[in-house]
This record gives C-alpha cells, sequence and structure tokens, in this order.
C-alpha cells in the first residue's frame, strides 16, 4: 500500500482556493466561496466592545511601537 502524504490546513487551502479560480474564474470561485461560508452580521458595536473586552493597554501599546519602529526601518 503507497503511503500517502496530508497537506496542511494552509497548504490545502491555498491548493483548493487555486484549483477553484482556475476551474471556475474568480468570479465564480468567489460565489462558491460564499456560498459555502454564509456570512453572519453581527452588530458592529457588540463586536468591537467584545474586542475592547479582550485588549490589554501594554501589548496593543507594544504592538504599535513595534509596527511603527519596522515600519520606519523599512523606509
Amino acid at each position: 500500500m503507497k503511503m500517502v502524504k496530508c497537506l496542511n490546513q494552509q497548504e490545502l487551502l491555498e491548493k483548493g482556493i487555486d484549483a477553484l479560480y482556475k476551474e471556475l474564474g474568480p468570479v465564480e470561485a468567489r460565489r462558491f466561496m460564499a456560498l459555502t461560508h454564509p456570512v453572519q452580521h453581527e452588530d458592529c458595536v457588540k463586536r468591537h466592545y467584545r474586542w475592547q473586552a479582550s485588549l490589554s493597554k501594554d501589548e496593543f501599546l507594544a504592538q504599535i511601537r513595534t509596527a511603527h519602529e519596522t515600519a520606519s526601518k523599512n523606509k
């Protein structure tokens, strides 16, 4: 029996999306993906409050500093 190597999740997604785009084209591929993952609308205020509750002020500011430093180095 032949051993089969399974793709990791990222590779599987990339190859699947590439196959959809190749076979269906970009418009129909996006339509298909929208059918398989219905959009669930959520109250944006509730989503924002939930996001804020999960924030750590120090961690958030550290991320901003890091992003700023990285952007400054890349100029």
